[in-house]
């Protein structure tokens, strides 16, 4: 496989700088490294991003995340490897990240089981997480980035 292009945003470089002040302020929300690792993971994966689940798995890793959980993200439902507080982040992404696949693409039942365990901030967090990957998946996966190709 080879890739059609550069990143969009290695190529416009203006576009680089505030996505990493995105990236910072994510993480500054005070959500779980390991937590926001997974929403990533889980976003990718729904996309078929190979660059970036690729990159995803390698940075969750890094943030302690296991073997086990890394291999069953994509069936988090079904696998007793993650907290009530993850599964209600990983159900949040799976919804934002599927709008169209539903009339209420995210519903006040996934909303409301988040809020039970984030505050607004850390819901921020989580929300920006969300449409962040998006952003990278959609243009990764339109250019055909390679997995791997970043280092």
């Amino acid at each position: 496989m080879q890739s059609r292009m550069q990143n969009p945003a290695v190529v416009l470089s203006d576009a680089m700088q505030p996505i990493q002040q995105l990236f910072k302020a994510v993480h500054s929300g005070g959500v779980d490294a390991q937590t926001l690792e997974l929403v990533h993971l889980r976003v990718s994966q729904i996309n078929g991003c190979s660059a970036c689940v690729d990159g995803g798995a390698k940075t969750a890793r890094k943030a302690g995340v296991s073997d086990e959980r890394l291999a069953t993200a994509a069936v988090w439902r079904e696998a007793p490897y993650f907290s009530e507080e993850e599964r209600a982040a990983l159900a949040l992404a799976e919804a934002a990240t599927r709008l169209a696949d539903r009339p209420d693409a995210v519903s006040d039942e996934v909303w409301d089981v988040a809020a039970t365990y984030f505050d607004e901030k850390q819901l921020a967090a989580i929300v920006l997480m969300i449409g962040l990957t998006n952003l990278f998946n959609r243009l990764n996966a339109t250019t055909r980035q390679i997995a791997g190709a970043w280092g």
